[in-house]
């Protein structure tokens, strides 16, 4: 895939005026407000994975409207002391997959918890977590479940269960809360700048070719999935422009990051068509956490820096100021 963005030093200085809705603030808090008081407690229940270095725990905690959200809990199975830890979002279409696809954090010594995206897990890896809650009329796909209204939309849902991921893996001892990072490719980097966004105890976050972002330049300049189900869906509702986009100004990382505080490194990729280099740099520029990097992957479509990235992540995690290597 040759480039067809906008050149590298333009998407250096890319910093889009997005419209920020005025309740942006109480919507959230109103939001998570409501979760937190609801769903039985989290539990965490210990699971034979036949892994001898690794200790999995099947955790369910309480979510959107307190719905039970599966994930998985990592942790070294010899450690000396509360660990720091890192929560994972999961990319389109995906669930929390198997324990043993999971080892890369555990294994440089970090208490890992994996996060269930609920509806999905039927994509390209296995999810155990349904979505209790239906929608209007919606283009094939999750991006445009309930995208006419910001109360229903399904990533209101998304979002609250990624921050009440975070208060459940607090409640594991194994875990140090003071030193807590999140992290996800694509969507799940999408979900990860919204929980900085909306959490001020984080150590760091790391956005990896993050999704839902930037979302009118996304869905203008590709037609590739996931964005296109928004086109799709005003293809049909020419009616919804303007209600669909002040939905998602609700929901979008490069409004929402401004309001983050930890320190990031995100990555992009600059011949990714699913997620548009320049809907990256928009939340990169936008984010309000310091201190921020990014890491640029030139000849690489949305696959990134896969492994080459994880690399950089855990030695950039390991060097912040109070993080805490494992």
């Amino acid at each position: 895939m040759p480039y067809f963005d906008l050149p590298r030093e333009e998407l250096g200085r890319y910093r889009p005026d997005l419209p920020v809705p005025a309740d942006l603030d109480a919507f959230w808090v109103a939001t998570l407000a409501q979760a937190r008081g609801l769903g039985a407690p989290v539990t965490f229940e210990h699971v034979d994975a036949g892994l001898t270095t690794v200790e999995v725990y099947d955790v369910t905690f309480p979510g959107f409207a307190g719905d039970p959200i599966k994930a998985w809990l990592l942790v070294p199975a010899h450690r000396d002391g509360p660990l720091p830890a890192v929560v994972e979002y999961v990319g389109y279409g995906g669930g929390r997959g198997l324990p043993h696809e999971r080892l890369f954090w555990a294994s440089c010594g970090y208490a890992n918890l994996v996060m269930d995206t609920r509806g999905q897990g039927s994509g390209w890896s296995v999810g155990d977590t349904p979505d209790p809650h239906g929608s209007a009329p919606a283009h094939p796909g999750f991006l445009t479940r309930g995208v006419a209204h910001r109360d229903e939309y399904y990533y209101r849902r998304v979002y609250t269960d990624a921050v009440r991921a975070v208060d459940a893996l607090l409640a594991h001892p194994a875990v140090d809360p003071a030193r807590v990072a999140v992290t996800g490719r694509s969507q799940g980097g999408g979900i990860a700048i919204a929980v900085a966004a909306l959490r001020d105890d984080l150590v760091a976050v790391m956005p990896d070719v993050p999704f839902l972002c930037d979302f009118r330049r996304a869905v203008s300049i590709v037609d590739s999935h996931p964005y296109v189900e928004v086109a799709g869906y005003l293809k049909v509702h020419r009616d919804h422009v303007d209600r669909v986009f002040d939905t998602l100004g609700y929901f979008d990382g490069a409004v929402l990051g401004r309001r983050a505080t930890a320190p990031a490194l995100f990555s992009v990729a600059l011949m990714d068509v699913t997620c548009p280099p320049s809907t990256v740099y928009a939340a990169y520029h936008a984010y309000g956490g310091a201190p921020k990097e990014i890491a640029v992957y030139e000849y690489n479509d949305h696959e990134g820096g896969e492994g080459f990235q994880q690399v950089r992540q855990r030695a950039w995690l390991a060097s912040l100021p109070g993080s805490g290597s494992a």
